[in-house]
């Protein structure tokens, strides 16, 4: 063992070093993440919103969390005609003329998409989550909620209610989604078991998450092992 080992096993610990460190700073937000879940339900115990809010509560309606997000809702991209057109082209005065006819081929739609609108207000309640924009207001209820889907990175969300054939959405960016994306499962917990059950569970995120906490590695250089005698 000798200086090219040594240099081969300090890239390798960098590359270690690095992904603990990622891991170490996620699970480091993810507790601080479960004790202001905590404190929100807490609040909504004793019937006090979380986060100041000006949105217009139904009765028994806690505001358990509150962030920025763009609103996007399900659309087409622009249609086209494959085929061409026909008709006469009339000259109007020199150098522009006027074509007259009509379009002949096929319309094609455009592709099914999300269609990317403004960032607003988003409001997540024990009942419900809101988006608040100045062209756009949308509500999804839990009490029809079909499901949901979000992106790998957990920053794009799809939900599917009963009462709305399009299905729509939230973007966040990536820190903010990780959140809400806790806060949006412990407040559907709440919705289908009750408040006090969100406590409990969370607890016990909390004692697991302690527990399992990212272990730093340790560094040896090769040539400081000492070889059998």
């Amino acid at each position: 063992m000798g200086f090219w080992a040594d240099r081969r096993a300090k890239r390798e610990f960098a590359i270690t070093l690095s992904t603990y460190q990622r891991r170490h700073a996620r699970w480091v937000r993810d507790i601080e993440i479960f004790n202001k879940i905590k404190g929100a339900f807490e609040s909504a115990i004793k019937g006090e919103d979380a986060v100041s809010n000006l949105a217009v509560q139904k009765p028994g309606e806690i505001v358990i969390w509150s962030g920025r997000g763009q609103f996007h809702e399900a659309g087409r991209a622009p249609g086209q005609y494959v085929g061409g057109t026909q008709g006469l082209s009339i000259p109007v005065v020199a150098g522009i003329r006027y074509r007259v006819g009509a379009m002949r081929g096929t319309f094609v739609p455009g592709d099914a998409i999300q269609a990317y609108k403004e960032v607003g207000d988003v409001i997540l309640s024990t009942d419900r989550i809101m988006f608040n924009g100045m062209y756009n207001t949308k509500e999804w209820a839990f009490a029809k909620w079909n499901g949901a889907a979000t992106s790998d990175d957990e920053s794009d969300y799809i939900f599917n209610v009963s009462n709305r054939q399009k299905t729509s959405g939230i973007l966040f960016d990536v820190s903010v989604g990780r959140e809400f994306n806790r806060f949006l499962a412990q407040a559907i917990n709440a919705a289908e078991n009750g408040l006090e059950g969100v406590i409990s569970t969370v607890e016990k995120v909390l004692k697991d998450l302690a527990e399992d906490e990212p272990k730093k590695p340790e560094f040896v250089l090769p040539s400081a092992i000492a070889l059998p005698q």
